[in-house]
């Protein structure tokens, strides 16, 4: 059986992804196993794994693969429940790593896993176009969290805030496009630095024009990067022509010399208009 393009994995102990399974059922078995658990087929474009305990916690999951799906390097797609502090309700795409000297849930202290930045901005723009059905905007949100992994990866989230379950609207609308992730090769890829955590700015230029962003590093975390973490975070944004920044003050800092050539916004074409349902982003920080 032919490899897939990416695997989404889900995590037994997760609410969105339990949920976002059972919309799907059981799918054929490829044949291949993971600590006994089958690889199933997703789609023509996604296979599925089910994995025990939590998603952030699963470091090295990649390593565990099929060596023939390792060699392949394909990406991995976690579903996933959102939690914050201000219990922001939203749908989120977002890159793994740490940049900092903190790793409290999950991977290691600025480590960075490589991202999957076409497949990132097509799931956003999908799930930004859902907003009349879930009643939830779509952000980015910047790079955090583990697991620590050698593959491309991504989450992909849903924020309910004080709800005890993910709603069945935003539930639906990760089950319909999970299996159906197209990305647009006519998509620049970009390394985004600077802004807040839920990344507007880096939401709305890739919802308004053809951007695709790898890693997102927040104002918050540039504070205490050091020249490896910057240029960990453009290695792994695998095709990143330069960087975007969200500010024109994060583009002076002297851990961008000798990385990527500076990119304005408007190097990347506009997109035909978006539904108007796909609005700003979450929180606006």
């Amino acid at each position: 059986m032919a490899n897939a393009e990416y695997l989404v994995v889900i995590s037994d102990s997760d609410p969105v992804a339990t949920a976002v399974a059972a919309r799907w059922g059981t799918g054929e078995s490829t044949g291949q196993f993971v600590d006994g658990a089958a690889v199933r087929q997703l789609s023509e474009r996604a296979w599925t794994l089910r994995r025990p305990g939590p998603h952030i916690h699963d470091e090295h999951l990649d390593r565990r693969l099929p060596p023939s799906v390792i060699r392949a390097g394909i990406s991995l797609v976690f579903p996933s429940i959102h939690r914050s502090e201000q219990n922001v309700q939203c749908l989120t795409v977002h890159p793994l790593g740490n940049s900092g000297s903190s790793a409290e849930v999950g991977g290691e202290p600025r480590r960075l896993v490589p991202t999957d930045p076409s497949r990132m901005a097509a799931l956003l723009r999908r799930l930004s176009e859902e907003r009349a059905r879930t009643g939830l905007p779509a952000t980015y949100e910047a790079t955090h969290h583990g697991p620590l992994l050698d593959l491309p990866a991504f989450f992909a989230e849903i924020g309910s805030g004080m709800a005890s379950s993910p709603p069945e609207p935003a539930v639906a609308a990760l089950a319909r496009w999970l299996p159906e992730i197209d990305p647009t090769p006519a998509d620049r890829v970009a390394l985004a630095v600077g802004g807040g955590h839920y990344a507007p700015h880096f939401t709305d230029l890739t919802l308004r024009r053809s951007w695709a962003f790898g890693h997102i590093l927040s104002r918050h975390a540039l504070a205490g990067l050091n020249e490896e973490t910057a240029a960990a975070a453009w290695t792994a944004t695998p095709g990143a022509e330069g960087i975007v920044f969200a500010r024109a003050e994060d583009a002076r800092l002297p851990v961008w010399g000798g990385l990527g050539p500076r990119l304005r916004d408007q190097d990347a074409p506009a997109r035909p208009a978006a539904p108007t349902s796909a609005s700003r982003s979450a929180s606006g920080t």
